[in-house]
């Protein structure tokens, strides 16, 4: 039987194809999440009272509901109402509405902690309210937000073994078809459980030299507490 080293010298492109569409859709996923969550945290700090609620109704929808059943009610409940997206579209949609539900409130967590006076002083030189908001408080917050924020790169980055269950052939599903080549599961396995390995540590090791070079000296949203 074949050791489980021996699977990337039999199966290595095959993985390495995986691992690249893995990485697509964690990309993509926290791009999307991105931009909704920071929509969010802005509805929720900024917004009028109604929007708030909406906004933090998502959250709460988003952040209480399984993830798996979140993919399964785009890609096949969507359908029975006439709208269908492809397997990597309804993963791209999934893995993006889901983050972005915690990435907004890591994003209004540091907003919060930028404190009233950063709003007082934008408008005290003739800021408008979101004009202060642009140039005067995003940019510290987004700095400030990054230590906790980076939890979601590498959270979501192992959360996209879910989608092979729509047939989407990121690294999980080449790992299974490689386990059913050669009925050696624990061996397969374990060689995708190193390939996702070595990404989560790439990825935590960039996302730590990003928070190294954008720290705000002094200032992080547990200090200021």
């Amino acid at each position: 039987m074949l050791t489980w080293l021996s699977y990337f010298q039999r199966f290595g492109q095959n993985f390495l194809r995986g691992a690249g569409v893995t990485l697509e859709l964690t990309a993509v996923g926290l791009a999307i999440g991105f931009v909704l969550g920071l929509l969010l945290a802005l509805a929720r700090s900024y917004g009028p009272k109604w929007l708030q609620q909406l906004a933090g109704a998502y959250i709460a929808i988003f952040r209480g509901t399984p993830l798996l059943v979140q993919l399964f009610i785009i890609y096949y409940g969507l359908p029975e109402i006439g709208v269908a997206f492809s397997q990597s579209i309804a993963a791209y949609l999934a893995l993006g509405l889901n983050s972005a539900a915690y990435e907004a409130e890591y994003l209004r967590g540091a907003i919060n902690a930028i404190g009233a006076a950063q709003m007082q002083a934008g408008r005290s030189i003739g800021l408008s309210k979101w004009q202060t908001i642009g140039y005067v408080i995003l940019p510290q917050a987004l700095r400030l937000a990054l230590p906790s924020w980076s939890n979601e790169p590498i959270s979501l980055l192992k959360t996209t073994a879910i989608v092979f269950l729509i047939a989407v052939q990121d690294l999980m599903a080449e790992g299974k078809r490689a386990a059913t080549a050669t009925f050696d599961f624990v061996g397969v396995y374990l060689a995708v459980a190193v390939v996702y390995l070595v990404m989560v540590f790439v990825l935590d090791a960039l996302l730590k030299f990003i928070e190294r070079k954008t720290k705000i000296p002094g200032m992080d949203i547990e200090t200021r507490r």
